[in-house]
């Protein structure tokens, strides 16, 4: 059983070989070749394929010789251009590609690819995905749907989403790496910084417009009957004597891409949809790089820098040329000089007043500071005399306490102020105190930050507290809503807010 396990792998054993590159040139000049729908290759195309000097004729029959051993090519006899009985008996072959060959140069581009791509926000496939929604509504309200037309934008529209699903996922991944300067260079960073930032903030706008149309979309489009046309469709072409219902398999692996694709773009109230996730991811990676910008920044304008300083202090002392040098190195650093800094009373801050000492002054030449003998022998010191009292913060606590309550109190008075429950347009809501107002800009954010183009939103806040309504008037009117720190000017809208915890036990809301 394990030699037949080791057949199984033996087109991959040209990866360890000796002559490695070697081998890799031949199959990759018959994927070229196949490419170009040529099929067999005699050992002189081989040789042509190859770069000049990298192998003779001698060299490419043993590595065709040695592939074919492994099974990743198949050798026929070339009797094409026997002219004479010593063309016949000598041995001459076409070389062409087995199934077990190809599948491992495939597997192989593939580990190549997935290594060498560069991820990348796709924001062209928000577009096509929208594009092909819009398809897609306009079919299904068709009486008669051509199944060819729901299978291929399907199919589209699945190539594309997988795209964007899992480019978005490996570029937020290597842009965390950068954020962590892992494997980055960071003359690089700071050089296509900008680029970074502006490309994010990019794909935050775009992503942001383009999810709340594609969630409205697929809010209202009942797509199972084109999943079952789909599904119809490629079942028509299973093989002979597929086991179970072809069709129910298939519709489910439909349904199963459809609600992978809703959940992308449509939130519930149990789980916020993926592309919300990546929008904070995104905004928290803009944070996190320029904070990394200002770090290195800092870095770069010479403050001081814990693991840098010590890095170079490491190198100093290798470079030392004696050890009595890698002594002074260290008494100068970690400063090894005078004791005075062991203790300080009143003494020795009034001696220091009469006569100032500089800090530059040698230990010897410095006016002596008296060292206890309990300092001495156990490294401590005590002073003379009962020790302090513990000081009383009960009344800084209390006026903590009053504050924050006081803090509460005005919460939720605003809060009852706002929360009604029934609609008010944003000009009749008058003037706000500022606790008011900081809770109605807040309220006021999280609405707007959904609101799908024009369409009215509701929205809960993030502590599922209060429930909020924003729905745009036609009138166009301008609302004013005074404060003492001025006057907020908008667009009119008609706006509900309900508190959502004011029917729950009070143990709850507390």
């Amino acid at each position: 059983m394990e030699q037949q396990d080791q057949a199984r792998f033996d087109p991959f054993r040209h990866l360890t070989a000796e002559q490695a590159p070697r081998y890799r040139a031949v199959m990759q000049a018959f994927v070229a070749a196949k490419q170009r729908f040529l099929v067999h290759l005699r050992p002189e195309d081989v040789l042509a394929a190859l770069p000049a000097g990298a192998a003779d004729l001698d060299e490419v029959n043993a590595a065709l010789a040695q592939l074919s051993e492994w099974g990743n090519l198949r050798q026929h006899p070339d009797t094409g251009r026997v002219m004479t009985v010593e063309d016949f008996n000598r041995a001459r072959f076409l070389y062409q590609l087995t199934s077990a060959g190809e599948a491992a140069e495939r597997a192989l581009a593939t580990y190549d690819d997935a290594l060498g791509r560069r991820a990348e926000l796709q924001l062209v496939a928000l577009a096509d995905i929208r594009d092909a929604l819009a398809a897609l509504r306009a079919l299904a309200a068709d009486p008669a749907p051509d199944p060819a037309k729901a299978h291929s934008l399907l199919r589209d529209l699945s190539a594309v989403f997988d795209g964007l699903a899992d480019n978005a996922q490996a570029f937020m991944g290597s842009l965390q790496r950068t954020i962590d300067l892992h494997d980055v260079e960071l003359e690089a960073f700071l050089a296509y910084k900008e680029q970074l930032l502006g490309y994010v903030e990019r794909f935050i706008g775009d992503l942001t417009t383009a999810s709340a149309d594609i969630g409205a979309t697929l809010a209202g489009l009942d797509a199972d009957p084109l999943l079952l046309l789909a599904a119809q469709r490629e079942a028509s072409d299973a093989a002979p004597g597929s086991e179970g219902d072809v069709v129910a398999a298939r519709l489910q692996a439909w349904r199963d891409r459809w609600h992978g694709l809703r959940t992308w773009f449509v939130s519930d109230r149990a789980r916020p949809s993926q592309a919300s996730l990546l929008r904070k991811r995104a905004r928290t990676a803009i944070a996190d790089l320029l904070g990394v910008v200002t770090r290195l920044n800092e870095r770069r304008a010479g403050r001081s820098d814990r693991s840098a300083d010590f890095r170079t202090l490491a190198r100093w002392f290798a470079q030392a040329p004696a050890p009595a040098d890698a002594h002074r190195l260290w008494r100068a650093v970690f400063g090894l000089a005078p004791a005075r800094h062991l203790t300080i009373d009143a003494a020795t801050l009034e001696a220091r007043e009469l006569d100032p000492v500089r800090a530059g002054t040698a230990w010897a030449d410095a006016p002596p500071v008296q060292i206890s003998p309990r300092l001495r022998a156990t490294g401590r010191s005590h002073k003379r005399g009962s020790a302090p009292r513990v000081a009383d913060r009960s009344e800084e606590r209390r006026l903590l306490a009053a504050k924050l309550a006081e803090e509460a109190a005005q919460t939720e008075a605003a809060r009852r102020r706002l929360a009604t429950g029934s609609p008010v347009r944003l000009s009749e809501i008058g003037s706000l105190d500022p606790t008011e107002f900081a809770l109605f800009l807040s309220l006021l954010g999280d609405a707007l930050a959904g609101q799908p183009g024009r369409a009215g939103v509701t929205t809960t806040t993030g502590d599922g507290s209060l429930r909020v309504t924003l729905t745009p008037l036609a009138d166009r009117r301008i609302a004013e809503v005074r404060t003492p720190a001025g006057t907020f000017r908008g667009a009119d809208h008609l706006l509900e807010i309900t508190d959502l915890l004011v029917d729950l036990p009070e143990l709850v809301r507390a």
